[in-house]
């Protein structure tokens, strides 16, 4: 790093949204600095988000799949969870990753600098060390990319300790006998997933009326009952009131629509309520960047209101999904660079929960669809059906498509079942392609496979599966 150079472009923050852009950037021909207040790179995502979460979720997939192993002819005399083992492997993974952002910020000719930044005025940053002294860079453009933190509920503040954090959560050594976790996004019902196979029993608290809410409703239906048979109790529509810390655990007081008082009692409180932008202490408001209920507002190249500061991912009030702050970083730096990349289609943003089973969406609901005023055409098609989905004794869920009658556009895929994270990026391509149904059908899906489902899906939006 050059205290005395001018970058082209100064990049806050170092997850899959700012090293992404810094990639990007410099393929572009620009310089390029990050800033990145921890000691590693890689941001909440690398560090304390997607990567540690779903090395565990593995952890969790593979003693359930030896459980059940003497059903396919692999017999174990003794399965169990190896905790600590199980965190090593989950740490030496995230050590790999954050090594790779690392190995591409050189590849790539990207300074950095470690330290918290701070926007001082107009190209310039503020870079405060572990020793409190402040270096001052200059750059002809500043891209905030500083991530979320969890939040908590008024007056139920997170301890780590008996009240986590999706952070917290992943430094426990030991499998806590109980688990009540509130909030049932991403966050909570992988969580919850992953536990109850540890050995947890597990609740899910929800005050919206059902689980995984802004998925499709009958994706949340399946999740809900999958989850009642594997032994997840599911509270939705109710609202937790308070909760009291004690020798023996947790205490807490919730009220259902119906103005029930429940009372729940777990060892550890997981709490899963969303995320908030790092936003402050950063800059903006003494430089007038507009905000709007603490979120960044931009264009549609990422710009701010104030010139040459840009900003991406979760500071923006759009989904918090490290695939989408990757795409937003792009963006950004190809308009730095004087192109004019295309706006991103928010609606085809795919989403993945990693639980069991999992879940993979992109584009509009049902429920949606029809309220955009679409005339709406659905076909679903179950992996109970699908011949994969019975060699690998996972047939439970299903493939939906949502398409609109008039044209046959594809308007939204939804899939609740094995993969489904995997499969639906042949969605993502379908419709960012602009597919019919009637495309869908035609196009010729390997056998034995899981993407059959897609196929024989389509097939039912005009009322013709072959296989059931």
């Amino acid at each position: 790093m050059n205290a005395s150079k001018t970058y082209d472009v100064i990049i806050i923050g170092s997850g899959p949204g700012g090293y992404v852009a810094a990639v990007r950037a410099s393929q572009l021909g620009l310089s390029v600095l990050v800033v990145e207040k921890e000691p590693r790179l890689g941001g909440v995502c690398t560090l304390w988000g997607c990567i540690p979460t779903k090395a565990l979720l593995h952890t969790a997939d593979l003693l359930e799949e030896a459980r059940h192993g003497a059903d396919v002819g692999v017999a174990a005399r003794e399965v169990r969870l190896d905790m600590p083992a199980a965190m090593k492997h989950k740490e030496k993974v995230v050590r790999q990753s954050t090594n790779g952002v690392s190995f591409l910020m050189k590849k790539n000719r990207v300074d950095v600098a470690p330290g918290y930044g701070r926007i001082t005025g107009p190209g310039k940053v503020a870079v405060a060390g572990a020793d409190g002294a402040e270096t001052v860079f200059t750059g002809k453009n500043v891209l905030v990319a500083t991530g979320s933190a969890p939040r908590s509920l008024p007056g139920m503040e997170i301890d780590d300790k008996a009240i986590l954090s999706s952070t917290s959560m992943l430094e426990l050594v030991e499998v806590p006998k109980s688990l009540v976790v509130i909030g049932s996004g991403a966050v909570g019902v992988e969580f919850a997933s992953m536990y109850q196979r540890f050995g947890s029993k597990v609740t899910i608290i929800e005050v919206l009326p059902r689980i995984v809410p802004l998925e499709d409703e009958e994706i949340s239906r399946e999740l809900a009952a999958s989850f009642k048979r594997q032994g997840i109790a599911v509270y939705p529509d109710t609202r937790v009131e308070k909760i009291s810390r004690g020798e023996g655990g947790v205490e807490i007081i919730a009220r259902s629509s119906g103005d029930k008082t429940e009372t729940f009692r777990a060892e550890k409180v997981l709490m899963a309520v969303g995320r908030r932008p790092l936003i402050d202490k950063i800059g903006l408001e003494a430089l007038g960047v507009a905000t709007e209920r603490g979120y960044v507002k931009v264009d549609r190249f990422m710009r701010t209101n104030v010139p040459g500061i840009y900003a991406i991912g979760d500071v923006l009030p759009t989904q918090a999904l490290a695939h989408l702050a990757s795409a937003e970083g792009i963006v950004a730096v190809e308009h730095m660079a004087g192109q004019q990349p295309p706006a991103i289609n928010y609606d085809l943003v795919p989403g993945c929960t990693y639980c069991s089973p999992e879940i993979g969406s992109v584009g509009l609901t049902e429920a949606k669809a029809r309220e955009r005023g679409y005339d709406v055409a659905v076909g679903k098609f179950p992996f109970s059906a699908n011949g994969k989905a019975r060699i690998l004794g996972a047939a439970s869920g299903f493939v939906k498509i949502v398409a609109e009658k008039k044209y046959d556009e594809v308007l939204g895929v939804h899939v609740i079942g094995p993969s489904a994270t995997e499969l639906i990026a042949e969605a993502c391509a379908a419709m960012k392609l602009e597919a019919t149904s009637e495309e869908l059908v035609r196009t010729i899906h390997a056998h034995p496979t899981l993407s059959e489902t897609m196929g024989e899906a389509a097939h039912a939006v005009t009322g013709h599966p072959i296989h059931i």
